[in-house]
């Protein structure tokens, strides 16, 4: 069994529940609220810590980063020095420069680092990469991605607990990967530019004046990708929850459905190139590909299972998974460089590849342009969360945050 150690007890749940089933096993636990801490602890009957520095010193051979979205490449890089392998949830750095250091620091360490993105592993999205791979759609010209997530203003704020954190004040193209990486998964490509640009809020909505969010609503991110082909995707806020996914190839298209079951998907040819054995259309429920008994009694669509055991097939074998940090870093940089062309009205800015370039290191290392609030110092000019600025928060949603913070235990400084 891999002895793994999970920080973020929250999130960090949830990986638990197939650990055992991937042949990892929970030894310790880490986070700074120690009431949930010490019940989560004592739940699993594992190690607790509050000190990041000492959990590191747990007999352990992994950690799983479940903490702040916009924090894991600190954490990432301390656990690498420690001898750690590491799994990294949702998103790689906030930064180009964390990019640099977090690509050299797995080069040098050579241990496993795996972007934990579950959304690639939906069944639909599984058979997809199946019968790309198969030729059945011949090569991507275009695929589209969305990941809408709205919810009510309570449960929005039950979930991001104080003015500052990071779901208040995370803009709009930043949390793109469970649109994108299906797409790069499933035709095995790279984003090489980025255009984008962020909605606001519309004046309209009932909750602008009920949140207190300082980013827009949602963007329009195109990418360019290694193969000439473009890729459209959009999240996060946008009204219509739901994730779908649609590949336009040289020879038909493939989607999971908008209507009915969006767990079916629907493979199209034109009548005049099919081949012998296919028809024009066909929809229908696809299945795991293995080990579904397992997946199907997980979170995010089956998707926890299968980043827990190709994480530990990873350390097992010495072979860096699919989506390693070469991966992490260009859907980082697509979340990063679209918003720098968001303030630019949609300017074409490039995402660089990482792999095997000193140069293009060397360009960024220093690059800590970020619109999170504990950036604001680092340099002149920063963003932010908003490409409209500095928006203001109503007095109404300050009372109204503080009573749904105050209802769930949280007693942070900003209530």
């Amino acid at each position: 069994m891999i002895k793994v150690g999970v920080i973020g007890v929250g999130r960090g749940r949830s990986f638990v529940s197939s650990a055992k089933t991937a042949g990892m096993e929970l030894v310790a636990l880490c986070d700074t609220w120690e009431e949930k801490l010490d019940a989560v602890g004592k739940q699993f009957n594992v190690s607790t810590y509050t000190d990041y520095d000492k959990f590191l010193e747990h007999d352990m051979d992994a950690v799983i980063l479940a903490n702040y979205f916009h924090q894991h490449a600190p954490f990432a890089i301390k656990a690498l020095e420690a001898g750690k392998h590491v799994m990294s949830e949702t998103t790689a750095v906030i930064t180009m420069a964390e990019a640099v250091a977090l690509v050299n620091k797995v080069e040098e360490t050579g241990k496993i680092y795996m972007l934990a993105e579950n959304y690639p592993y939906f069944k639909y999205n599984q058979e997809m990469r199946r019968l790309y791979q198969a030729g059945e759609i011949g090569e991507m010209v275009y695929g589209e991605g969305e990941y809408l997530h709205p919810d009510p203003v309570e449960v929005r704020n039950k979930r991001a607990a104080g003015f500052l954190h990071w779901r208040n004040n995370l803009p709009a193209t930043y949390y793109n990967t469970h649109a994108l990486a299906p797409l790069m998964h499933i035709t095995d490509t790279m984003p090489v530019m980025v255009n984008a640009l962020c909605i606001p809020y519309s004046d309209k909505d009932e909750q602008i004046d009920l949140l207190p969010k300082k980013s827009d609503t949602s963007s329009v991110i195109l990418t360019r990708m290694n193969n000439h082909s473009v890729v459209r995707t959009i999240g996060t806020d946008l009204r219509g929850h739901g994730n779908w996914y649609r590949i336009h190839g040289t020879r038909g298209s493939m989607e999971n459905l908008r209507t009915m079951d969006p767990q079916m998907m629907r493979v199209r040819h034109d009548r005049f190139e099919l081949k012998e054995g296919e028809v024009e259309e066909k929809i229908y429920k696809p299945e795991f590909p293995f080990m579904a008994d397992v997946a199907n009694t997980t979170g995010h669509g089956g998707g926890d299972f299968f980043t827990d055991y190709y994480f530990a097939e990873a350390i097992r074998t010495g072979v860096q998974p699919y989506f390693d940090v070469y991966k992490a870093v260009a859907m980082s940089a697509v979340a990063i460089q679209g918003y720098k062309s968001a303030h630019e009205n949609g300017a074409p800015y490039e995402i660089p590849d990482f792999k095997n370039s000193n140069a293009v290191r060397e360009k960024y290392k220093n690059d800590n342009w970020c619109p999170m609030p504990e950036f604001r110092d680092v340099q002149p000019n920063q963003p932010f969360a908003s490409v409209y600025g500095d928006l203001p928060i109503t007095e109404k949603a300050k009372e109204l945050a503080r009573k749904h913070w105050v209802e769930i235990g949280y007693r942070g400084e900003d209530v």
